[in-house]
């Protein structure tokens, strides 16, 4: 960890904002209606030993998934708390938080 880490750690937000492979059914208010489960993306990109690792895509505000991805991506906020649990059995190795994303990135996300 650099000095600058230690004098400024990051900050991790409370509910963090994923994006979803399908759109999600909200009720009138807005409020996501979550029966089963949701399919959130997964990328996978290069590791440091050379192999390839799966990575969910995270963001701290819906304002930072929208500029990153679109108005129309879907999305699910799920408590930071309960993420691992969460991404349990998906694969997911780590956890890209709000990455800055090439263009076209949900076309290629892995599933």
């Amino acid at each position: 960890m650099n000095s600058a880490e230690q004098e400024h750690p990051p900050i991790i937000p409370d509910v963090l904002v994923l994006p979803a492979m399908t759109d999600i059914p909200r009720d009138e208010q807005g409020a996501p209606i979550l029966e089963g489960t949701v399919d959130v993306m997964l990328l996978r990109v290069e590791a440091e030993s050379g192999g390839e690792r799966r990575v969910a895509v995270a963001f701290s505000t819906v304002v930072g998934l929208v500029e990153a991805m679109g108005e129309e991506q879907p999305w699910v906020a799920i408590p930071t708390g309960e993420l691992e649990g969460a991404l349990r059995g998906s694969g997911a190795q780590a956890i890209l938080l709000d990455p800055r994303l090439p263009e076209g990135a949900g076309v290629s996300a892995d599933d």
